[in-house]
Order: C-alpha cells, then structure tokens, then sequence
C-alpha cells in the first residue's frame, strides 16, 4: 500500500491582544491561523501556514480561489523605517512554515501558528529533533514538540499596538524550578505561564534511507492531529 502522512495545528496565542486571535471560550476557530505539513512516500513536503483571513476583510478571488493576503498589516505608517509602508518593500512578516534538508535533500516539514513567537517555537523544537538525533542516532519528533518551551516579548510586536516588555521571558511551568531561578538570577524578567501554554507545533519527517515517514502533532491548545496511510 502507498504511504503519506500529515499533521495539522490550529490554534491561537493565549493572551488577547497578542497578534493572533485569541480562541473563544466555546472552543470557535473562526479566522485564526492553523499550520499544516504534508510528506508524501516519494519524499515530497508541503509546509504551510494559512493565516490574514481573521481580519474578516479579504474577500475570496473568484478566479483564484483564494483570499489576497492580509499581512500588510505588519507595515509601519511612521515613514522612513525598514517596514514603513512604502512600494516595494517587503516588511517582517511573522509565517514561517519551514523545512528542514539533509544533503540538499528534504527530510522535515514543520510549523506553528502563533504571532511573533513562532521563529522562538520552531528554532527550539528544531534543535530538540537535532539533539535527539545527534544523541540517539533518529528523529523524536513527539519529544522534541513536547519538551517545555518559552519565548521573549522583548523586542516589538509585529502587530498593533507594537508592544514590547524589555528582558522578559515567559516560559512553561515545566520548566525545572532551578533552571527557572537561574534565568531571574541572570537578570532575566521571568513569567510561569500554564503547563503546556507555549507553543502549537506539528511536523512530519521522512528518512531518505529507509522511506520511514513519521509525524507528531502538539498536545497544547485547541485541535493537533498526526494521521497516516
């Protein structure tokens, strides 16, 4: 029989305000972001991360079949900066729906809604699965998506009001208590967020010597799936 796999996360940054949507109480999706990655058994990959149409203002292009992008959004009216919005210019944006190559080779496809903090998010489950890896010789992706994550506010936000809290870090209350002590000695401002409050990651992998497919979805938030056939 034929092989694939996927996974998908849907799922919103849990303080209001923050950029995305914040999920309702009775558990509504509308217009919030999800991240999505495929891998088929000829090693083909798709990482994608659709997001804009919670502004509830971009219509679907008949033609197309899709919505344009909202993600102008991002852009600064104040002029003479690098993301003033200008012609021409490509501002920050905060998607990033990646894949990872062996060789020149794909062998990972990950991602994760959720604002600003996912560059943070992935870079850390990232080095998670490149650990793991190094250290035991193959890819935990489950482990790496379940390991205690954090992420900072002390840059700007890409979205308004553009907020910032100068040398914060918030980090999960998984995180060892001596570690934790350690960063507020280093001078670090740190928030305990809930257990499992930081993050909505999924990935799939394929190992180009054996074709092993494997995926892993995130237990935190709303909705993550892992599925294969």
């Amino acid at each position: 029989g034929g092989g694939g796999g996927g996974c998908l996360d849907a799922g919103g940054v849990a303080a209001a305000g923050g950029g995305e949507p914040t999920v309702a109480g009775d558990g509504g999706t509308r217009g919030d972001t999800c991240h999505l990655d495929v891998v088929d058994r000829w090693g083909n990959m798709l990482s994608a991360t659709p997001s804009g149409g919670w502004l509830q203002s971009n219509p679907v292009v008949p033609e197309l079949g899709f919505p344009l992008g909202t993600r102008l959004q991002m852009a600064w009216l104040e002029e003479g900066l690098p993301n003033s919005l200008t012609p021409g210019r490509r501002p920050r944006t905060t998607l990033t729906p990646s894949l990872a190559l062996r060789d020149g080779v794909p062998v990972m496809a990950f991602g994760t809604p959720g604002g600003d903090q996912q560059d943070q998010w992935q870079v850390h489950f990232f080095l998670g699965v490149a650990l793991r890896a190094a250290v035991r010789g193959g890819l935990d992706l489950q482990g790496a998506i379940d390991a205690p994550s954090w992420h900072t506010d002390g840059f700007p936000g890409s979205f308004h009001p553009r907020g910032m809290r100068a040398g914060s870090l918030t980090v999960e209350s998984r995180m060892p208590p001596e570690a934790v002590a350690e960063l507020r000695r280093r001078g670090h401002d740190v928030l305990v967020g809930g257990a499992w409050s930081e993050g909505r990651l999924c990935a799939v992998a394929r190992d180009p010597a054996s074709g092993v497919l494997s995926g892993a979805a995130n237990p935190r938030g709303m909705q993550g799936y892992a599925v294969g056939r």
